[in-house]
């Protein structure tokens, strides 16, 4: 018990919140606060993505000129995924494809898949202090299943802790389902201004970089390099491999003093993409861990990466992020 407050949400906490108006109408957000600079907002409406993250006040992710848009806006087609692509620090891609829309063995396979766009069945928050500090903890359950099709669940977890300005993304995908499904997931996390701009610092200790088409080729020697707004930009998407095993990836921005490092297990996310967009207004570098490359499933089945689970099988993927 601390004497001093009358709430403990004077020291950090947990608040839910609901949007009104426009086409975010209705959708419930979760506001975490850790009492040392971190805060950011989780959409249990849009599977427990990460739409927001600050540190220390200061704007960390990119929010798309979309902004907020609920599920039901949600269009299925081609790539009019984009129309509700709100972006924020992190939209999960997957599970039944990630990337370019394609058919895979009869399949159609919309733009980044629809996990993004799928509400919670299941979501709640409490704190744990089981670990010896204080931990803030949002679990959810998203299932991605259809009748005659795939029965995907995505079980998450994000803990924030209270000690340090980190927080951990805990996934572990399970098929329900009777037969082998393929399953693909990538972490679209999204840096923005001001922690981006032609200052920022990009470290990505990748031992090969590979672009993905023509266009990004003729750059490839800028691609730790970021420019300011330039108009009519066209992407650039590197893919980045690794040795084996833990990896960190960060952005320092100078100017703010502030740097963010991202923690995975390139052996389990084997699929390392770097986006940068360095458009007017769409201004985004892209740091996203994956289980594939965003080439279709069509793409990365003919290349032995695509993956999958065994009826009753679970994956789990971890992810890790820190600010300082």
């Amino acid at each position: 018990m601390n004497r001093y407050i009358g709430h403990d949400s004077q020291l950090f906490g947990i608040e839910e919140h609901r949007l009104v108006g426009g086409k975010g109408d209705g959708m419930r957000l979760y506001e975490i606060n850790n009492g040392k600079g971190l805060e950011l907002t989780v959409s249990p409406d849009r599977n427990g993505d990460i739409t927001r993250l600050r540190f220390r006040g200061i704007n960390m992710s990119y929010m798309s000129p979309c902004g907020y848009v609920a599920p039901s806006f949600y269009d299925s087609i081609g790539s009019n995924w984009l129309n509700s692509f709100t972006a924020g620090f992190l939209t999960t891609c997957g599970l039944n494809g990630v990337g370019s829309p394609c058919t895979d063995q009869g399949e159609e396979i919309p733009l980044h898949g629809s996990i993004a766009n799928t509400p919670c069945d299941q979501a709640y928050f409490f704190e744990d202090d089981s670990c010896g500090g204080t931990e803030l903890v949002v679990k959810t359950i998203t299932k991605d299943e259809t009748i005659f099709g795939r029965k995907l669940r995505l079980h998450r977890e994000i803990r924030v802790s209270t000690e340090d300005n980190c927080f951990t993304i805990t996934d572990t995908i399970e098929n329900t389902g009777d037969k082998v499904e393929p399953f693909e997931i990538l972490y679209h996390m999204n840096m923005g201004y001001p922690l981006l701009d032609e200052e920022s610092i990009i470290t990505i200790p990748s031992v090969e970089v590979v672009p993905r088409d023509d266009h990004a080729a003729e750059d490839i020697e800028n691609w730790m390099h970021m420019e300011k707004p330039t108009d009519n930009y066209q992407e650039r998407c590197y893919y980045h491999k690794f040795t084996g095993g833990k990896q960190c990836v960060s952005i320092k921005q100078p100017k703010l003093g502030t740097e963010l490092t991202i923690e995975f297990d390139s052996d389990n996310l084997d699929g390392f993409v770097e986006w940068k967009m360095m458009g007017v207004r769409d201004y985004v570098l892209g740091l996203e861990c994956g289980n594939c490359y965003p080439d279709g499933r069509d793409v990365m089945r003919k290349t032995g990466m695509l993956k999958f689970l065994e009826p009753g099988q679970k994956k789990t993927y971890e992810v890790k992020v820190s600010l300082s």
